[in-house]
């Protein structure tokens, strides 16, 4: 059947991925390859791509994604103005005498990292560079080093602003008032990026509470693991240290997440806000020169352009593939997977976390999500609650062994001494903690929804 041409077509975009040529290439010239193809057999119609060029417009039109480079911006001055070292330093002191202290710091500088930076792979690399050594000088295991480090840099999947999420909730926002469309409703509700921000706020949360309480449980029975310092290297954290160390990511974390959650500005004004402060953060730290803002503005280009350029390669793909008939394959197998809702959601996220292993979050965004998202949104699930869980599902990907792209970060920072085998035996009981959350967000989906709810 023509429909069976498409779901060819995602396999072969899969191989061309896996065999190390760029993304953007790959998802347009596999399409177009196939649509030449099916031209050529009578199996596909051109005019299909006549509409490329409004989707291309839709692209530069859209306000949304203005966030991005802004977001982008944000995280690589963060990344350059030491500001995650001095957080370290003064957390560090502050739960010195506390038995794991030090991998507690590490988890809450993450998470501020995470929430000021968004983006993961930044923040596995800084960790591991900062962290890492102090941690192993300091007598802990490889294992619980290398495991707290690479799942607190993958906090950037899901605590706001994630760039994540931004991506996530603009094609989430597409599919679902396609869903709506396809079921006669022209009068669609919308859910916006603030949305999915605001559900991702509790379940990050938990996140980052369930790594602290897994490490003081394990520190506490096995305390060879995380020894304490010893009482003469204790100190004192001084409350100045301690607040230029917290205060300018606090401030920034409140300004741009503050403002979003208040309803005063929405993700794309928010993260201009970000961006100019991170600026200011970098002034203030002295740490700004002419040369460094070149390189900051170089890093930024360069992934906003591959960003931009994978969403021009993924326009091409999907109107390939809806013009062989797989979104109705599609919406069809889903349809009739047993177990209803609950039987189609399952085999989704299973599927999507073992393309987790070969395609990063963004692809995945654009390829998988606005194909199963009208299917699984026009059955009843609700965006914001898919968005989190797909967030978590990814994040959870980024740390299974041997293909988790945390772990190749933290690899190729980290000392000779830490074997590979260390670090996937450390990230497995943090997989275990985002599975748990995950089912809990299952049984209980308003902790995701909750938030959201109160805005309207």
């Amino acid at each position: 059947m023509v429909e069976h041409i498409s779901i060819i077509m995602f396999i072969a975009v899969c191989v061309v991925l896996m065999a190390g040529y760029p993304v953007a290439f790959s998802l347009a010239g596999t399409a177009l390859i196939f649509a030449l193809i099916g031209n050529f057999s009578g199996n596909f119609d051109m005019s299909f791509l006549y509409a490329l060029p409004n989707r291309l417009y839709g692209i530069i039109d859209n306000t949304t994604l203005i966030a991005v480079p802004l977001f982008i911006f944000m995280g690589v001055m963060l990344e350059k103005s030491n500001l995650a070292e001095n957080l370290l330093s003064s957390m560090s002191l502050l739960f010195s005498r506390l038995q794991g202290g030090l991998g507690i710091s590490v988890v809450l500088v993450g998470m501020l990292l995470a929430a000021s930076t968004g983006i993961v792979g930044a923040t596995v690399v800084t960790l591991g560079l900062m962290s890492l050594p102090t941690m192993l000088k300091q007598g802990y295991s490889s294992s619980l080093a290398a495991g707290s480090i690479c799942a607190t840099g993958t906090l950037g999947q899901i605590i706001p602003p994630s760039i994540a999420l931004v991506l996530l909730g603009d094609v989430l926002s597409s599919a679902y008032q396609q869903s709506q469309l396809a079921l006669g409703i022209f009068a669609p509700k919308t859910v916006s990026v603030g949305d999915l921000f605001l559900g991702a706020v509790i379940p990050g949360l938990m996140l980052v509470a369930m790594y602290i309480i897994y490490l003081l449980i394990i520190t506490h029975f096995r305390p060879h693991l995380a020894p304490r310092l010893p009482p003469r290297e204790q100190s004192k954290v001084a409350v100045l240290q301690l607040l230029q160390g917290l205060l300018a990511p606090i401030v920034l974390i409140v300004a741009v997440l503050g403002s979003i959650l208040a309803g005063i500005a929405t993700p794309t004004e928010a993260a201009g806000v970000g961006a100019f402060g991170a600026a200011l953060l970098a002034l203030g730290s002295r740490r700004l020169s002419i040369d460094r803002l070149k390189e900051v503005a170089q890093t930024t280009t360069e992934v906003t352009s591959m960003v931009f350029l994978i969403l021009v390669g993924a326009a091409v793909f999907s109107l390939v593939f809806r013009g062989f008939g797989g979104e109705a394959l599609v919406e069809d197998l889903l349809s009739n997977i047993p177990g209803g809702l609950f039987g189609a959601t399952f085999a989704v996220m299973v599927m999507i976390f073992f393309l987790g292993f070969i395609l990063d979050f963004i692809e995945i965004t654009y390829i998988v999500v606005p194909i199963i998202g009208p299917a699984l949104l026009g059955m009843g699930l609700d965006p914001i609650w898919l968005g989190v869980m797909i967030a978590i599902n990814l994040q959870t990907s980024f740390l299974t062994p041997p293909f988790g792209f945390a772990l190749f970060y933290l690899r190729g920072v980290a000392p000779k001494t830490v074997k590979t085998k260390d670090i996937y035996q450390g990230v497995v009981p943090f997989i275990g903690i985002q599975l748990f959350l995950m089912i809990l967000l299952c049984f209980w989906p308003s902790v995701a929804t909750w938030l959201p709810s109160l805005k309207y």
